[in-house]
Protein backbone atom coordinates (compact mmCIF):
# COMPACT_ATOMS: atom_id res chain seq x y z
CA UNK A 1 0.00 0.00 0.00
CA UNK A 2 2.47 2.35 0.68
CA UNK A 3 4.69 2.00 -2.18
CA UNK A 4 1.60 2.60 -4.69
CA UNK A 5 1.07 5.57 -2.82
CA UNK A 6 5.21 6.50 -3.24
CA UNK A 7 4.88 5.48 -7.43
CA UNK A 8 1.77 7.74 -7.17
CA UNK A 9 3.53 10.58 -6.09
CA UNK A 10 6.54 10.04 -8.02
CA UNK A 11 4.25 9.93 -11.07
CA UNK A 12 2.92 13.45 -10.13
CA UNK A 13 6.37 14.58 -9.96
CA UNK A 14 6.72 13.09 -13.23
CA UNK A 15 3.82 14.88 -14.39
CA UNK A 16 4.97 18.30 -13.06
CA UNK A 17 8.52 17.76 -14.61
CA UNK A 18 7.25 16.53 -18.27
CA UNK A 19 4.96 19.53 -18.27
CA UNK A 20 6.99 22.52 -17.31
CA UNK A 21 10.85 21.95 -18.74
CA UNK A 22 12.49 24.58 -16.45
CA UNK A 23 11.93 22.60 -13.50
CA UNK A 24 15.23 20.82 -12.96
CA UNK A 25 13.92 18.88 -9.27
CA UNK A 26 10.72 18.45 -7.90
CA UNK A 27 10.94 16.63 -4.29
CA UNK A 28 8.33 15.76 -2.01
CA UNK A 29 9.59 16.05 1.27
CA UNK A 30 8.16 14.95 5.31
CA UNK A 31 7.95 16.48 8.09
CA UNK A 32 10.80 15.78 9.27
CA UNK A 33 13.31 16.32 5.93
CA UNK A 34 13.66 12.80 4.36
CA UNK A 35 12.59 12.71 0.35
CA UNK A 36 9.42 10.90 -0.13
CA UNK A 37 9.02 11.23 -3.90
CA UNK A 38 10.91 12.65 -6.52
CA UNK A 39 11.83 13.90 -10.06
CA UNK A 40 15.04 15.02 -10.40
CA UNK A 41 17.39 16.00 -13.50
CA UNK A 42 20.99 14.34 -12.97
CA UNK A 43 22.69 17.56 -11.65
CA UNK A 44 20.32 17.69 -8.40
CA UNK A 45 20.97 16.36 -5.14
CA UNK A 46 17.54 14.52 -3.39
CA UNK A 47 19.28 14.50 0.21
CA UNK A 48 20.59 18.39 -0.22
CA UNK A 49 17.40 19.53 -1.71
CA UNK A 50 15.23 17.64 1.14
CA UNK A 51 17.76 18.95 4.17
CA UNK A 52 18.13 22.55 2.99
CA UNK A 53 14.23 22.96 1.82
CA UNK A 54 12.86 22.10 5.35
CA UNK A 55 15.95 24.55 7.03
CA UNK A 56 14.68 27.29 4.21
CA UNK A 57 11.16 25.81 5.46
CA UNK A 58 11.24 26.49 9.01
CA UNK A 59 13.03 30.04 9.25
CA UNK A 60 10.01 31.03 6.93
CA UNK A 61 7.06 28.93 9.26
CA UNK A 62 8.64 31.65 12.30
CA UNK A 63 9.02 34.61 10.05
CA UNK A 64 5.49 34.34 8.70
CA UNK A 65 4.65 33.78 12.82
CA UNK A 66 6.63 36.20 14.54
CA UNK A 67 5.42 38.56 11.86
CA UNK A 68 1.81 37.56 12.10
CA UNK A 69 1.79 37.01 8.15
CA UNK A 70 -0.51 33.70 9.12
CA UNK A 71 0.19 30.24 7.87
CA UNK A 72 3.53 29.97 5.62
CA UNK A 73 1.68 28.78 1.84
CA UNK A 74 5.02 29.27 -0.05
CA UNK A 75 8.48 30.32 -0.08
CA UNK A 76 10.60 31.68 -3.04
CA UNK A 77 13.98 32.08 -3.46
CA UNK A 78 15.90 33.74 -6.48
CA UNK A 79 19.02 33.32 -7.13
CA UNK A 80 21.30 33.94 -9.92
CA UNK A 81 21.23 30.65 -11.85
CA UNK A 82 17.59 30.36 -11.17
CA UNK A 83 14.86 29.54 -8.32
CA UNK A 84 14.36 27.71 -5.54
CA UNK A 85 10.32 27.35 -4.99
CA UNK A 86 8.93 25.70 -1.42
CA UNK A 87 4.69 24.99 -1.37
CA UNK A 88 3.56 23.38 1.85
CA UNK A 89 1.31 19.68 1.07
CA UNK A 90 -0.34 19.89 3.58
CA UNK A 91 0.54 19.57 7.35
CA UNK A 92 2.63 16.22 6.29
CA UNK A 93 4.62 16.96 3.46
CA UNK A 94 6.37 19.98 1.60
CA UNK A 95 6.93 20.33 -2.22
CA UNK A 96 10.43 21.87 -3.43
CA UNK A 97 11.04 22.84 -6.88
CA UNK A 98 14.34 24.23 -8.12
CA UNK A 99 13.84 25.62 -11.30
CA UNK A 100 15.68 27.13 -14.33
CA UNK A 101 16.56 31.15 -14.42
CA UNK A 102 14.39 31.72 -17.56
CA UNK A 103 10.95 30.16 -15.93
CA UNK A 104 7.96 32.27 -16.85
CA UNK A 105 6.93 31.98 -12.39
CA UNK A 106 3.32 32.97 -12.61
CA UNK A 107 2.72 29.10 -14.42
CA UNK A 108 5.49 27.83 -11.91
CA UNK A 109 3.54 28.93 -8.95
CA UNK A 110 0.08 27.94 -10.57
CA UNK A 111 1.37 24.34 -11.27
CA UNK A 112 3.41 24.03 -8.27
CA UNK A 113 0.04 25.27 -5.95
CA UNK A 114 -1.98 22.38 -8.20
CA UNK A 115 0.61 19.63 -7.85
CA UNK A 116 0.90 19.90 -3.89
CA UNK A 117 -2.94 20.30 -3.54
CA UNK A 118 -2.90 16.99 -5.74
CA UNK A 119 0.18 15.43 -3.71
CA UNK A 120 -1.50 16.83 0.06
CA UNK A 121 -4.95 14.50 -1.31
CA UNK A 122 -2.49 11.27 -1.19
CA UNK A 123 -1.78 11.97 2.13
CA UNK A 124 -5.43 11.53 3.08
Amino acid sequence: MASERIERMNAVLRNLRSSLQEIEAAVLISSDAMALASDISDEADEEMIGALSASVLGMGERAARDLKRGNLEQVYIKGDQGYLLLVQCGPDALLSLLVKPEAKMGVVFMEGKRTAEELAKLFE
